[in-house]
């Protein structure tokens, strides 16, 4: 299992910083948040893009996710999804991660299956997947796979939030037999409790993590989104990363993976 962590966790840090504590901490790779206030976003040009990708190259850190904002079951959201996916193969990123962000409409879903669909082809071609996250409207498993089922497209995929996926009521087990099918990668967090998610050190909070851990199998990715960005008086990060990663490679170890568990992408 390879590890991550998203630049959420240190907002605005320059590129060259995020290298460094990827590599002192042991992390394999970094989920960049591909936001205007971030220093990557799409809005940077070819030359920027060039530099972002050799920094991490160099330090042999892997570029795992261009993380945008795009809402796909939003009919008014504008963000362009064919920008993220670009970018994402600029940096030589393996995925996009987008929203639901539906109204709770009728047509969530229908929304969120025609643009992906729309941008399905030209991920695959450019060899990136772009994963809808559980989250907002479509938090469970059960929910995020009824669309991407539905799209039935190469290039897509789902990004499995375990808070979401808890929050929403589903069990850990419920939640990966549903996006085994389509799973890119795990995204994991700890926090207090379903009323308070202020980001905790991993195993500090009541996310059944150990659980969420158990069905996979020994390649794919985890990465620790610490949201940060949103709890300005939580704990500063870059302190937390050794102790995240040996928590995370302690449940890992610990963990009874299922006799066939269908490998994570690589």
């Amino acid at each position: 299992m390879r590890y991550a962590f998203s630049t959420l966790g240190v907002p605005g840090l320059p590129v060259p910083d995020v290298v460094r504590l990827a590599v002192a901490h042991g992390y394999d790779g970094v989920e960049l948040r591909a936001h205007p206030e971030e220093p990557v976003h799409p809005g940077i040009g070819a030359r920027q893009r060039a530099s972002v990708a050799a920094e991490f190259a160099e330090h042999g850190v892997r570029v795992l996710t261009v993380a945008g904002y795009a809402r796909v079951a939003d009919p008014d959201d504008a963000e362009p999804l064919d920008a993220l996916v670009e970018l994402a193969h600029d940096l030589g990123a393996s995925y996009v991660r987008v929203f639901p962000g539906g109204r709770g409409g009728p047509d969530d879903d229908g929304i969120a299956v025609r643009r992906l669909r729309s941008v399905a082809a030209l991920a695959a071609d450019r060899g990136v997947r772009v994963l809808l996250e559980t989250h907002d409207s479509h938090r469970t498993g059960a929910a995020v796979a009824r669309v991407l089922d539905r799209a039935g497209a190469p290039g897509l995929g789902a990004l499995w939030d375990v808070m979401h996926t808890w929050l929403g009521g589903e069990s850990p087990a419920e939640s990966y037999a549903a996006l085994a099918p389509h799973l890119g990668y795990v995204q994991v967090k700890d926090i207090a409790s379903a009323q308070d998610t202020t980001p905790l050190p991993l195993g500090a909070g009541v996310l059944p993590l150990a659980d969420c851990l158990a069905p996979l199998g020994p390649d794919g990715w985890l990465c620790w989104e610490y949201e940060k960005r949103w709890y300005p008086d939580a704990a500063e990060l870059p302190g937390l990363l050794s102790a995240g990663r040996e928590r995370l490679a302690t449940l890992l170890a610990g963990a009874a993976p299922s006799a066939h568990p269908p490998p994570l992408d690589s």
